[in-house]
């Protein structure tokens, strides 16, 4: 079985953004963000692209799958 791990917030931190700054560039909440980085939700596919363009990276490199 895999899972779906992220590491947005190793993203974030490496461009020196807040999750409120990161929240408002992707147009979500930053109680979004929290809980992505949380990995209590996980983001739709159009939500996935839109954190992976607003960070300059691949979706592959914000999301990965990790087998349990």
């Amino acid at each position: 079985m895999s899972v779906l791990k992220n590491r947005l917030k190793e993203h974030r931190s490496a461009r020196n953004l807040t999750q409120a700054d990161l929240a408002v560039m992707a147009q979500v909440s930053r109680k979004t963000i929290n809980t992505i980085e949380n990995e209590v939700f996980i983001p739709s596919t159009l939500l996935a692209l839109s954190l992976a363009r607003v960070l300059d990276v691949k979706v592959e490199d914000l999301f990965y799958l990790e087998e349990t």
